[in-house]
């Protein structure tokens, strides 16, 4: 059953994949005319009325490419919920994230020196570097840009079968 937390596609007019909001955003956006519903999912939520599971801008809008900020959500978003040490995958709240060159050692909050672990492979690793520890991590990390963020709508799409027709493989 979907709730209004779903994942909703967000398309610009020209239909170009731009973002992924909940069903609660995308309703509100539709009352508003902003969006028409595109995809549905199979089930109903309130009474005949089913959740969208894509939406399309009705007015074409620029969409500058800009920088992602480093917050937590980015982090685990852009590593896919999976701890970058044991490769298992576990929800936000059994995540943290991990300073691959500890903060003790002069390691920055950056994109390249954070990753998302698991709380046994952060207290395991602690503050040792990653050679140290003989914990490497499963990909280098790197920022969140405009191709990576498109990559994971597309990984996204795996468990949202009805989004590929609307993202390019």
């Amino acid at each position: 059953m979907r709730t209004v937390n779903a994942p909703v596609l967000v398309l610009n007019a020209s239909y170009e994949a731009i973002a992924v909001a909940t069903a609660k955003r995308a309703l509100t956006m539709w009352a508003k005319g902003i969006v028409r519903i595109e995809e549905t999912y199979d089930h109903p939520f309130y009474k005949d009325m089913q959740l969208p599971a894509v939406v399309r801008l009705v007015h074409y809008r620029h969409v500058p490419v800009r920088k992602h900020r480093i917050n937590r959500r980015n982090i685990l978003l852009r590593d896919r919920h999976t701890c970058q040490y044991c490769c298992q995958k576990f929800p936000p709240a059994k995540l943290t994230l991990d300073h691959m060159i500890p903060r003790s050692r002069g390691g920055q909050s950056s994109w390249e020196n954070l990753v998302a672990a698991c709380n046994l492979c952060n207290s395991r690793k602690a503050n040792k570097l990653p050679d140290e520890a003989g914990m490497i991590p499963m990909a280098m990390p790197k920022a969140l840009g405009l191709h990576t963020s498109r990559a994971l709508m597309r990984t996204m799409a795996v468990d949202e079968p009805i989004w590929r027709k609307f993202l390019y493989f």
